[in-house]
């Protein structure tokens, strides 16, 4: 990698340059949402190399295993579904679905059919082109366990958005026919998550070996990778959409936030995710970009409400008034992120400025816990991940929450793991470590066929037993409905009955900080967790 190093940024001859560089820089602070200027236009290559938060996903389509920072970074820019998130534009708002292997489709009367229109001409990284057989071979290999190349692994994984497809079949070369079990009103957006693999190429490899030599349409070839670590992808000078700016993307595995900043500083990597809010000053005084959007996120702790004092709903609603939630995302997180007084994040359309409910009331909080029949408080725990995709400063904060709910009485023992343990504890309805509480971050509303694995009385996940057969019927007659308006208002009633039951400690919202050196220009950061990386560049 020696002839594509990134450019070092804190040495003495560039110093001139950057004191005057981390001036104009640093006024971009935390509220900027793009990246530098390319006003060059067209062109510009260089290779982008970004420090990840954690482990590094497995690269087969939708298996992934590193939460949705993997999939961002790596599996959107390998492969495509049939629809894709449009991030370029209006990023003061979330993102809308639109085509990506399928150019248009349109659901029949009977609200189940569903036809998609395929796109032309498009191939796949090794050449071979994609059309309606490259579609139902995918759709075998998740969901037809006759397949040659299903596997138990790519079936589960991809029952979170594929799941509710009864049906397949292609009505010619361009089209194909896909009937849900029930109507499905974000049958559109669940799409742009089953991902659409060469059939060459898994048929070439096998299914068990397809993730150390994967194949998509995407904006990015895969090249080469250490397992978990570090992967190397090459621009598809090929692809639909027009060949990315970039010549090379590197992700490379950093879950320590001290060697994120340490790569960044020594040019080690160009691009961190997530850098510490204790370190964003240094780095604009540097000359690092500092860019931040508001997104759907919810950083919380999910409490066993079935399990001692959480069983009571006034327990639950005085523990969030006893956190100083304004001081978490003010003075630890330096304004990375926004105080949650309610359980709809800010940055969706559920989310309703009215049903801000949960200021700092510690006097509130006691009064509470006093009619709950916990006037001398009690104790209780909380299993925390070391760090992880979107989990922010999670030990930290979750010390500081410590503090405020002991000043109520509430004694708090924290135990601590690492992500992927927390998460494959929890894939299995189990908690890790045993504790009476889960502290996680969510994206609740960026993929709407999660919520009623977040909220839903009959999820698989362990989700502290909430059970509210409201909710329920909310998000059932919204996920049904095709009208995007109508699902929103449904789902911001729904919310709203979620943060009167207080089944979660609501904490802070993300703004999805990301550093990155004065050489990366044309990033476009959207109110979303994904990002279109077609735009970036490096160089001077």
């Amino acid at each position: 990698m020696t002839e594509h190093a990134p450019r070092r940024f804190r040495t003495a001859r560039a110093a001139a340059a950057l004191a005057s560089a981390a001036v104009l820089l640093a006024a971009t602070g935390c509220a900027s949402t793009s990246a530098g200027s390319d006003a060059a236009g067209g062109g510009g290559g260089g290779t982008l190399v970004i420090g990840a938060t954690g482990k590094l996903p497995n690269l087969d389509t939708v298996i992934g295993g590193a939460g949705f920072e993997g999939k961002r970074l790596l599996s959107f820019q390998i492969y495509e579904g049939l629809t894709r998130y449009e991030l370029l534009k209006d990023t003061d708002k979330p993102p809308q679905v639109t085509g990506a292997l399928a150019e248009s489709w349109q659901v029949a009367p009977d609200n189940v059919t569903w036809t998609f229109t395929l796109r032309k001409g498009v191939k796949f990284q090794d050449g071979t082109a994609f059309d309606a057989d490259a579609v139902l071979f995918n759709l075998h290999r998740y969901l037809d366990k006759s397949s040659p190349e299903y596997t138990d692994a790519l079936g589960a994984a991809a029952k979170e958005y594929a799941g509710d497809i009864a049906s397949y079949r292609k009505t010619d070369d361009t089209h194909v026919e896909l009937v849900t079990s029930g109507p499905n009103g974000h049958f559109p957006e669940d799409l742009a998550h089953v991902l659409i693999a060469s059939p060459t190429a898994v048929r070439k490899t096998g299914s068990a070996n397809f993730s150390q030599h994967p194949v998509g349409t995407g904006p990015f070839a895969f090249s080469s990778q250490t397992e978990g670590q570090q992967v190397d992808l090459v621009a598809n000078k090929d692809y639909w959409r027009g060949a990315p700016k970039l010549e090379r993307l590197v992700v490379k595995a950093l879950p320590d936030p001290a060697a994120r900043t340490a790569a960044l500083r020594s040019g080690g990597v160009n691009w961190i995710e997530y850098p510490n809010p204790d370190d964003l000053d240094s780095l604009k005084a540097s000359g690092a970009q500092i860019l931040s959007n508001s997104y759907d996120h919810l950083w919380y702790w999910i409490l066993d409400t079935t399990k001692g004092p959480w069983a009571d709903v006034r327990v639950r609603q005085a523990a969030n008034y006893a956190i100083d939630r304004q001081a978490i995302a003010t003075n630890l997180l330096h304004g990375t992120a926004d105080p949650a007084f309610q359980a709809a994040p800010r940055a969706t359309a559920a989310y309703d400025p009215s049903d801000d409910r949960y200021g700092h009331d510690p006097a509130k909080a006691k009064q509470l816990l006093a009619e709950a029949g916990y006037p001398d408080g009690f104790s209780t725990s909380v299993t925390v991940p070391t760090g992880g995709s979107g989990n922010l400063l999670p030990v930290p904060i979750t010390e500081a929450l410590q503090r405020d709910l002991a000043a109520v009485g509430i004694k708090v023992e924290i135990r601590t793991t690492d992500w992927t343990t927390l998460i494959g504890a929890e894939a299995k309805g189990e908690v890790a470590l045993g504790s009476d509480a889960i502290a996680q971050s969510t994206t609740l509303f960026q993929s709407e066929a999660l919520l009623p694995l977040f909220l839903g009385s009959k999820s698989p996940f362990w989700t502290g037993h909430y059970a509210s057969p409201k909710v329920d019927e909310l998000l059932s007659t919204a996920a049904a409905n095709p009208d995007r308006t109508a699902r929103q208002a449904a789902y911001r009633t729904a919310l709203r009955q979620v943060t009167e039951d207080a089944p979660w400690l609501f904490v802070v919202n993300d703004r999805n900080p990301r550093a990155l050196a004065p050489t990366v220009h044309g990033l476009v950061q959207p109110q979303s967790w994904f990002l279109d990386l077609t735009t970036v560049r490096v160089g001077k």
